[in-house]
């Protein structure tokens, strides 16, 4: 099977997908670029096709609303795109942070290449942290990511990561997240994001006194196959059950995770509260649910299905407290 990974880098311990090469800290970005698999340009070519006529070669001609965009390095294609599109290059992506680690306290922890060039991603530590009751500690993360095949904007996406499981969690409060989304239709201003990002303290402190809420949030059983069955099986404890529960081995695995067989659900924080029910569907989703391979579900958990399931998750905890 092909890997989704082209290729990626990492610092300190192993990510929670298990992928990558390792670098020491404090690495400068031209060794990330190399390490990351992310030292290529993407260019773009004219689109051309061919006409067949009987008894002839056929003629060449052009479609100039498009052009495809390739690998400077290996010269494989990418995509095919409108000429309005606005490339957003895998060395801006690094560059994004340079400012942030030299100056601002963040350090780079993960870098890389998914789908064979089409999308790519960096992830820096911003150096906040807290720690809920028992030490369950969280640390504060900015991802950026973006493709050159239409399937993702260009985003910025503050995400939190559970140290003693590494679930991931993207900050999101009343409903909404606070990724920062510039469509390729518009030129990526990285000053622009991080402007309107805030990189904001008081973004973090009220995500966080959330949290603080839904491990103090104590919650019966019942409580808690009505918040799994409204994340996974789109229906309640309280309606009539059906014959064949939907995501039967999903409900089966977040029940067990959280009921102590996740990482950290024996944790004062997590056993029997709204945030062990939180942690149960993160931890699914990034480690255990049914995926082609580690690095399909990396992609999933960050930006597909995986990350739709803990969003609405988010939203059911943070519902019991409200």
């Amino acid at each position: 099977m092909a890997h989704l990974i082209e290729q990626m880098a990492y610092v300190g311990t192993t990510p929670w997908h298990g992928l990558g090469n390792q670098l020491t800290q404090k690495q400068p970005l031209e060794v990330w670029q190399r390490e990351a698999g992310m030292n290529w340009q993407i260019q773009d070519s004219p689109v051309h096709f061919k006409s067949d006529n009987i008894g002839t070669l056929g003629s060449i001609h052009s479609f100039p609303e498009q052009k495809v965009l390739y690998r400077s390095d290996t010269k494989a294609p990418l995509s095919v795109v409108s000429n309005r599109y606005q490339v957003v290059q895998p060395r801006e992506v690094l560059e994004f942070y340079r400012d942030l680690t030299e100056v601002s306290g963040y350090e780079l922890e993960t870098a890389g290449v998914l789908k064979g060039g089409r999308k790519f991603w960096a992830l820096a530590r911003t150096g906040q942290e807290t720690a809920l009751k028992g030490n369950d500690r969280v640390n504060g993360y900015l991802l950026l990511a973006t493709s050159c095949d239409g399937t993702l904007a260009t985003t910025a996406i503050p995400t939190t990561v559970r140290v003693v499981c590494n679930n991931t969690l993207t900050i999101s409060l009343n409903g909404t997240t606070r990724a920062i989304k510039v469509p390729h239709n518009t030129r990526f201003d990285s000053q622009a994001v991080k402007k309107q990002l805030g990189i904001a303290v008081s973004q973090w402190d009220e995500f966080m006194y959330r949290m603080h809420a839904l491990a103090e949030r104590k919650v019966q059983w019942t409580e808690a196959m009505s918040f799994f069955m409204d994340v996974l099986c789109d229906t309640s404890a309280h309606d009539p059950i059906p014959n064949v529960l939907p995501n039967k081995r999903a409900m089966g695995k977040v029940q067990s995770l959280y009921e102590g067989k996740g990482r950290g659900s024996d944790m004062a924080s997590a056993r029997g509260t709204a945030w062990g029910l939180l942690n149960a569907v993160t931890e699914y989703v990034d480690h255990e649910r049914r995926a082609r391979s580690s690095e399909y579900r990396m992609d999933s958990a960050w930006f597909g299905q995986g990350a739709i399931i803990k969003q609405k998750a988010l939203d059911a905890a943070l519902h019991l407290v409200a």
